[in-house]
Formats: C-alpha cells, sequence, structure tokens
C-alpha cells in the first residue's frame, strides 16, 4: 500500500497567503478610495467656521419663513417640467414671483436656472423642462418684501 505524501506547510506558503490576502484587501481599498472621489459632487460649504459666524443669521431667516407659513411641492410631469403646489395660508399663490435653480447632485450636469408660471389655485408650472434624472431644485419664492427658499428633490 501507497502513502500519500503531503508537501510540509512552510514560510513561503505562509508568505504567499499574507502577501495574497493583503494585496487583495489593498486593491479593494484603492478601487472603492477612486469610485468615491470620482463620484463626490464637492463640499457644502468651503469653510465651516466661517458658514458658523452665520449661524444665528438662518435660524433667524429660517424662523422668519415659517412664521410666513408658505411651502412648496414639487413634483416632475410629462414632459420634463416641473409643477408646483405652492400653499401659502389661503392666498393660493397669487401675487408671488418662483424662481429655482436645478442642480445636479452628483455635478455630472450643468446647473439649470428655471421660472415659473401660475397655472391657478397654486399650482405653477416650469417654462423649461428639466433633464432626466434626479435634481436638486433650490427654490426662492417672493411676494411684496417676504421671500421664502427651500430646497426639494426631483426625480
Amino acid at each position: 500500500m501507497s502513502e500519500a505524501r503531503t508537501k510540509p506547510f512552510t514560510g513561503y506558503h505562509m508568505a504567499a497567503i499574507l502577501i495574497g490576502f493583503f494585496g487583495i484587501v489593498i486593491a479593494v481599498n484603492i478601487y472603492m478610495a477612486k469610485v468615491a472621489v470620482g463620484t463626490f459632487g464637492g463640499t457644502v460649504v468651503d469653510n465651516s467656521y466661517v458658514a458658523s459666524q452665520n449661524y444665528n443669521e438662518w435660524l433667524a431667516e429660517a424662523d422668519r419663513q415659517s412664521k410666513l407659513g408658505w411651502s412648496i411641492t414639487a413634483s416632475r410631469v410629462a414632459g420634463g417640467k416641473v409643477a408646483l403646489q405652492v400653499a401659502d395660508n389661503g392666498v393660493a399663490g397669487q401675487g408671488f414671483v418662483i424662481s429655482a435653480r436645478a442642480i445636479h447632485p452628483l455635478g455630472r450636469a450643468p446647473e439649470q436656472a428655471l421660472r415659473f408660471e401660475p397655472q391657478g389655485d397654486g399650482n405653477w408650472l416650469s417654462t423649461e423642462a428639466l433633464p432626466s434624472g434626479r435634481w436638486t431644485l433650490h427654490f426662492e419664492m417672493r411676494r411684496d418684501a417676504d421671500h421664502y427658499r427651500t430646497i426639494a428633490d426631483v426625480k
């Protein structure tokens, strides 16, 4: 009867296992870092300390806006245009000037300006169509001396 011969486990085998393991881990990390950097759309603020100096002003503006009782609901309709439903404590969206900046969340498409025309009963429709995909809309709504800013996503 013949005996099965096995090779002994040596330092070379252990070295190959360690190099292979850490090689795979490093390769995956490099790939993930490359993908993350390639899809990063930028910073929210360039300098958080400078931005913090305006924090109390932002809170006061948010308080003024909430006292107005205005709100905007955005959705995409056929043809790529953006439809808005504006609520403003019973005035049905009259006397407003509404505009928006459409920003692609990953920065892969150029920023676009949108203007809106009233359709009646607090409904508004953009005059321009947005390309397909997800967009972040930065709205500004004005009536007389009052103004309201908000952000909404549309797909």
